[in-house]
């Protein structure tokens, strides 16, 4: 028989008879297998629907297929050429055969349209070069440079040779008011097409500042809920609430009808005498009915985070520090506002980002100048290729933004500190 000594330093083993530490890490494994399976289903959702798309639309931004797709030999030629003079006879030779190719299979107006947008009337060179140049022989050379004294452009060439580059920044030049000069340096645009940049700056101040207005308008509002009893706080949380359960046209809509200069409130304006009927406040329509608006469909996510902190804080706190001699505003600032942070910064991001985004509001009542920059993404979504391109760097450059300010604000406040409910 074992001795008692014996049995104690032998394996520990399960039912099977396989040792107990194999049979332990054996089972973690099929645990985390289990807890995989669950989990599968949404990371395959999140995989189709959110991480896909979004690096299908970076790689858009980027992607610049065209020249080299639609003059291939074209583009290999340009690669060895110098940029100094007028190319040599093979780089013509080679759009001579590109354009012939191009003609038979209708192709040709796309590559030329895509150097049109970098020289305008660049197209009409090219479709009418195109149209003859099957009855040319070699030397092509001459005959193009006879055809159109266009050809013997080196900017045009210039840009035929950037351009055939299948990775390019050009959408994101363009989407930050920059764009390539005559000589191929980055310059910035003409100021009259200058319209993102100070587009992405409204974007920014404007979710600022709707979010501040949501703060000053939810903590007092969070405070009242927070501090009622059941029956009346369920009451009021509804009436919070109750935008959510109201169409989002329908509540912007209202606002249209509430703010025009012919609305309820210039009416009501008018009629008390605070104004005359020709000095109509406009308040849509601008950036105005934007704030407006948006403050208020964005309010109730502010006061639930707010309100979900609120209601942990024991009122025996500020009764306390008031009893100890604190001021009631000193009692609130040193007790009650520390702990409301964490709802408080929950919101702020929460609001922030929503509005950062926005489309459907700003593009009913912002009019001109109280659109963000979603509305021109949505606009040149509707549009060209080149557009397409652009709405997809344009909108590629917001994410980072988003991501950044998520960074900062996870560095200043920490999200693992964050309440939403």
């Amino acid at each position: 028989m074992a001795t008692r000594e014996q049995r104690s330093k032998a394996p520990l083993v399960a039912a099977d008879g396989t040792p107990l530490k194999e049979a332990l890490r054996r089972s973690q494994a099929v645990e985390r297998r289990r807890a995989f399976a669950l989990v599968a289903p949404l990371l395959v959702f999140i995989l189709l629907v959110f991480a896909i798309p979004i690096v299908a639309m970076i790689w858009r931004s980027v992607y610049n297929p065209e020249i080299r797709e639609y003059l291939p030999q074209t583009a290999a030629a340009l690669s060895s050429w110098d940029g100094e003079d007028v190319p040599p006879e093979a780089v013509f030779q080679a759009m001579a055969a590109d354009m012939i190719v191009g003609v038979e299979n209708r192709t040709i107006g796309r590559a030329a349209a895509r150097i049109n947008r970098e020289i305008p009337g660049a197209r009409s060179t090219m479709m009418r070069t195109a149209r003859n140049v099957d009855a040319w022989s070699a030397p092509y050379r001459e005959k193009f440079l006879e055809a159109d004294e266009d050809w013997a452009s080196l900017e045009f060439w210039h840009i035929l040779q950037r351009e055939s580059r299948l990775i390019t920044p050009t959408y994101y030049l363009l989407a930050v008011d920059y764009e390539y000069n005559a000589q191929g340096e980055i310059a910035p645009r003409p100021e009259v097409y200058q319209v993102y940049q100070s587009l992405f700056f409204r974007t920014a101040w404007m979710s600022i500042l709707i979010t501040g207005i949501c703060v000053l308008l939810a903590y007092p509002i969070s405070y009242m809920v927070a501090t009622q009893p059941v029956r009346i706080a369920n009451l009021l949380l509804i009436l919070v609430l109750l935008p959510f359960w109201t169409s989002l046209l329908v509540r912007t809509s209202a606002w249209i009808v509430l703010l025009q200069q012919q609305g309820v409130i210039n009416e009501l304006l008018v009629w008390a005498g605070v104004i005359d009927t020709d000095g109509r406040l406009r308040m849509i329509y601008n950036r105005i009915g934007t704030v407006v608006a948006m403050t208020h469909i964005l309010l109730p996510f502010m006061v639930l985070p707010l309100y979900s902190v609120m209601k942990t804080i024991p009122p025996s706190y500020l009764r306390a520090a008031k009893s100890l001699g604190a001021h009631p505003f000193r009692a609130w600032w040193s007790v009650y506002f520390p702990l409301t942070v964490p709802g408080l910064a929950a919101g702020c991001i929460l609001v922030f980002i929503l509005a950062i985004g926005y489309y459907i509001t700003p593009a009913l009542v912002g009019g001109d100048s109280g659109i963000f920059i979603s509305n021109l993404i949505a606009d040149n979504m509707q549009g060209s290729s080149a557009q397409l391109k652009l709405a997809a760097a344009l909108a590629t450059i917001l994410l980072v933004a988003v991501l950044l300010v998520y960074w900062l604000f996870n560095r200043l406040v920490g999200v693992d500190k964050l309440k939403f409910g």
